[in-house]
């Protein structure tokens, strides 16, 4: 048995600890300039490897960053690791029983993200195998196939952080992108798994395509079942969290193992895994946010910036080919999601938004790209350019939301609230509790049957709970009938659980209704919202309030409100 001399542990550990610190700090920079973290740890990946350090210093590159020996094994281990783990974040971000209930717009939207790119850029690949760089002892057909998948895939993570900065993760639009990117990564990972299978020639495909249906049929029902039994008892007899994160652990890594052993890639397995865990009521945010905080803050940046140890970008960097991959890929993805979004009744500026959610591909681009260039799909030079495309779509998504979303808002909290709108001192128990008497006061104010109103926010409430964490809730409904948006806003001395991401008892609620017709108008309040009550003094007077008067004056201070509306303006 092989192991690690001292030597190789020093270059291993060195190199390591030198990869991460670099990673994190490009990381660090990017952020501050606007960016996602990924441009930066990329950066620090490029800085170590042949694109540059090995072009000034080549032996020390070699000597810190070697190809093989001990040292080299033990970071392929890490990054191998990494992917899986990254798949694992991933799936766990799915919420299955969400997707049962979007209906048909999240369907549309998730379909012809996936679609759309399969057939335009497979048949380019297709018929212009040379020109996209195919390796001359590829297959033709699987070439095309990964070019498509490849240009189809959504990077859910990175989706559902971009929504959470722009204070959109739980409004309708938002909850569309989560839920269209879900069924766009379910699909894409299916295909590829499949492709990978098939690929190793150790089974007919038709083979690996039962498998791989066989093995995700098993996750999502009899898998989801153990879980979902598992998980209480393991938090009510293990060290708390210690024994619960040991166990997502696990499960993601054993389901990899499976998956990978079947002839399939070892990340579907986990990315399976990851669904199976994340649909189980019993797992606390909590718990998610540690796995995500450790894979987002350990594994994720190694993973990132050992690509560019592996290839020089510069030598490799073709720039017609970047750049027909990059329109072609944001072409296909932005124009496929915001037609199928306008068929599924999204209007104007609201559906361009759902394209360039869709087209971000962040980090799962970047894993798709380095499996299909070690598996010998692709040659370096389109390996380059896909991930052009991942770190040029993650750091367009933000900005083209923030255009978007804005040309048409004009509501303003302002102009919604005043003192009959304000209800402090609620006497509830449950949600529903809350959202029956806000209801009624709010149909009261838009002149509509209250039955109506109370059933269209608690059917909302039940696709994800509306709470903000901090203590505010903010469900919400869109009504057909209703002409102008309406805001009332109550507060819960005892607190309600409207499952906010911090787990925190909600005891500030604005109910907020606005028209179909008006689609920017609950995006607009939604953000007044959240930027208002980032302010905890804010918070604390206003739940306090002990009459609709000190309420209302309580979230005018300092002229809150109408700071927050020019702020978006």
């Amino acid at each position: 048995m092989g192991e690690l001399t001292s030597a190789d542990l020093t270059v291993f550990f060195l190199g390591l600890s030198t990869l991460l610190g670099a990673a994190h700090l490009c990381g660090e920079i990017a952020r501050r300039l606007g960016q996602p973290a990924v441009v930066g740890e990329m950066v620090a990946g490029l800085a170590f490897g042949p694109s540059c350090l090995g072009w000034l210093l080549p032996e020390f590159q070699q000597w810190l960053f070697p190809h093989q020996g001990g040292a080299a094994v033990g970071l392929d281990a890490i990054v191998v690791l990494a992917v899986a783990l990254l798949l694992l974040v991933a799936g766990m971000e799915v919420d299955l029983s969400t997707v049962w209930r979007q209906g048909k717009a999240a369907l549309y939207v998730g379909l012809a993200g996936l679609l759309v790119p399969l057939a335009v850029g497979g048949a380019l690949a297709w018929f212009m195998p040379q020109w996209w760089g195919m390796p001359a002892e590829a297959s033709p057909w699987q070439f095309a196939v990964f070019f498509g998948v490849a240009l189809a895939i959504s990077a859910l993570p990175v989706i559902a952080k971009i929504l959470m900065d722009l204070d959109l993760f739980k409004t309708d639009f938002g909850m569309l992108a989560l839920v269209s990117a879900t069924i766009n990564n379910l699909l894409a990972w299916l295909i590829f798994s499949v492709l990978m299978g098939a690929s190793e020639e150790r089974q007919p495909i038709l083979h690996t395509v039962v498998l791989t249906l066989a093995l995700a049929v098993a996750f999502l029902t009899v898998g989801r079942w153990a879980i979902n039994r598992a998980l209480p008892w393991i938090q009510a007899h293990l060290e708390w969290p210690g024994g619960v994160l040991g166990f997502v652990i696990v499960v993601g890594l054993a389901s990899a193992a499976a998956a990978e052993a079947i002839g399939i890639h070892a990340i579907f397995g986990a990315f399976l895994a990851g669904i199976a865990l994340g649909d189980s009521p019993h797992l606390r945010e909590h718990v998610r946010h540690v796995v995500y905080r450790f894979v987002e803050g350990i594994l994720a940046p190694i993973f990132v910036a050992a690509i560019g140890l592996e290839v020089n970008f510069v030598a490799n960097f073709h720039p017609g080919l970047v750049l027909s991959v990059l329109l072609l890929g944001t072409a296909v993805k932005v124009l496929g999601c915001s037609w199928a979004a306008r068929l599924a009744g999204l209007r104007g500026t609201e559906a361009w938004g759902i394209g360039w959610a869709m087209n971000a591909r962040g980090e799962l681009g970047i894993v798709l790209g380095l499996l299909a260039w070690e598996a010998g799909f692709i040659r370096e030079r389109l390996f380059v350019a896909l991930v052009v495309l991942a770190l040029a779509t993650s750091g367009a998504a933000g900005p083209m939301l923030k255009r978007l979303l804005r040309r048409e808002l004009t509501w303003s909290l302002g102009t919604l609230l005043d003192a009959r709108a304000c209800n402090p001192g609620l006497i509830a128990r449950t949600t529903a509790d809350v959202i029956h008497q806000l209801g009624s006061l709010a149909a009261e104010r838009a002149g509509l049957d209250s039955r109506t109103v109370i059933d269209a926010v608690l059917d909302r409430e039940s696709l994800m709970g509306t709470g903000l964490g901090h203590g505010v809730a903010v469900p919400h409904a869109r009504l057909a009938e209703l002409r102008s948006p309406v805001v009332v806003v109550g507060t819960v001395p005892a607190g309600v659980g409207f499952e906010a991401l911090d787990d925190t008892p909600v005891r500030l609620v604005f109910l907020i209704l606005t028209p179909e017709s008006e689609p920017v108008a609950q995006i607009q309040i939604l953000r007044g919202i959240a930027h208002l009550c980032q302010d905890s003094q804010l918070r604390e007077e206003a739940t306090a309030s002990q009459n609709p008067t000190a309420l209302l004056a309580a979230l005018r201070v300092a002229g809150t409100l109408e700071k927050s509306a020019v702020a978006q303006a």
